[in-house]
């Protein structure tokens, strides 16, 4: 994948031939990134969606046991698609444009009751939150 970096961490159950084969299952051949790892065993593991839903389940289970093995507490793999609960790019990026006009464009004469609805309504605050 052009969208990974040139080296990452995987867990160390996972063969190479088996990351090459999984890889192309992925959309954009984005293999499982591990991103983040606290003491206690809690990581982060961004994954692009599996293309075939056939083997879907096959893949996802092999990728998850691969990950509690990885784990010092060997903590259950927890999931969740954040495709369905974060803004996408464009989202973001409206809000962003209605953030600056309402810094440059508006005038500050109005109430601040006003101004602070008004920047509530551009949903900046909610989407970097």
């Amino acid at each position: 994948s052009t969208s990974l970096p040139e080296y990452f961490v995987v867990p160390s159950s996972l063969a190479d031939q088996d990351l090459k084969l999984y890889s192309y299952s992925f959309i954009g051949r984005r293999m499982p990134l591990w991103s983040w790892n606290h003491p206690n065993g809690s990581a982060l593991v961004r994954m692009a969606n599996i293309k075939d839903v056939l083997q879907q389940r096959r893949i996802d289970q092999r990728i998850c046991n691969a990950i509690t093995r990885s784990h010092p507490l060997r903590s259950d793999v927890y999931k969740s698609d954040l495709d369905k609960c974060l803004p996408n790019i464009q989202e973001i990026q409206a809000a962003h444009i209605k953030l600056k006009q309402l810094c440059v464009n508006e005038p500050f004469d109005e109430t601040e009751e006003k101004w602070l609805s008004a920047l509530e309504n551009t949903r900046w605050l909610e989407y970097i939150r």
